[in-house]
């Protein structure tokens, strides 16, 4: 088999078998590695993939990952084109939407919702982002509001798929990612390495994060996957990207406390800070959707 086959084929035993995929751009160069993985994904599917475009109110407007313009001009035209292409190049139908709103966020998710989509794919502006990202960014509520799972890709970022790394707190909004990464290394042969990470906030709490593992290495090893463990003590969001960057994974997967922790998650949490400062990519798992 082909290299390019392969890397059709894993994609879908990685994120399992998807029937709507959502692609939100914002016409700009960050939305490089979300439009590659996108393509790919629906690829190996073989499913048509749906590009959301927001038009927001504010020229220029900026804010955790994506940028709306007021008006359509040429230098869209151009984007969308380009796109059309590489769509085009791996087979894939693509259809263009293009939503006006004053809330880019709730564009995003009232699109998701309307097309029951399964997982909805976003681009990233790196850490420099970070505390505008926090302070109420389209990404933070896109995660906090979402009806499915969201990946976000960095610009220059491609899921690999051979290393993954699970992030849990125990917390019943972690146990569908939990559920999620297992399933993902149990499917998909192209997995290499499989890492979870639970992380105490002081060393009182030690106890609960090895707990979290213990319950996780029972879970997979029924499933017949290998997974090595690592319970960290210090504040979570750092010590889940010092791992990540460690164990040299290029998914972490974990999950979102949803909409009834809006306002924590504005202020930063654990998820929203991971997916602003994780060198590689971040599925973020909703807890039973909305």
């Amino acid at each position: 088999m082909d290299a390019t086959k392969m890397e059709v084929m894993y994609r879908q035993e990685l994120m399992g078998e998807l029937k709507s995929i959502l692609l939100a751009v914002d016409g700009s160069d960050y939305s490089k590695g979300a439009v590659e993985e996108a393509i790919l994904l629906a690829k190996s599917c073989s499913i048509k993939l749906t590009m959301l475009f927001v038009q927001g109110l504010n020229d220029g407007f900026e804010t955790g990952g994506m940028t709306f313009v007021e008006t359509m001009d040429r230098r869209l035209d151009v984007y969308f084109d380009t796109v059309r292409e590489k769509a085009a190049e791996e087979n894939v139908e693509l259809e263009i939407i293009i939503r006006r709103t004053s809330d880019a966020y709730r564009g995003i998710v009232d699109e998701a919702i309307e097309r029951s989509s399964d997982i909805i794919i976003m681009g990233r502006r790196g850490m420099t982002g970070l505390k505008r990202m926090i302070m109420g960014s389209v990404t933070a509520k896109v995660l906090a509001y979402s009806p499915c799972k969201v990946l976000v890709v960095p610009k220059e970022t491609e899921v690999q798929g051979e290393h993954i790394m699970l992030a849990t707190d125990g917390s019943k909004f972690s146990a569908a990612a939990e559920l999620e990464a297992i399933n993902m290394a149990a499917r998909c042969p192209f997995v290499r390495s499989f890492h979870a990470v639970s992380v105490a906030s002081t060393k009182e709490k030690m106890p609960e994060a090895l707990r979290n593992l213990e319950r996780v290495k029972e879970m997979a090893t029924k499933r017949g996957v290998k997974v090595e463990t690592l319970a960290l003590v210090g504040e979570p969001y750092k010590a889940v990207v010092n791992a990540s960057m460690e164990s040299g994974a290029d998914l972490v997967v974990m999950g979102s406390h949803g909409r009834t922790g809006i306002e924590k998650l504005l202020m930063g949490s654990v998820a929203e800070r991971v997916v602003a400062l994780a060198p590689c990519s971040v599925l973020v798992i909703k807890n039973g959707g909305l």
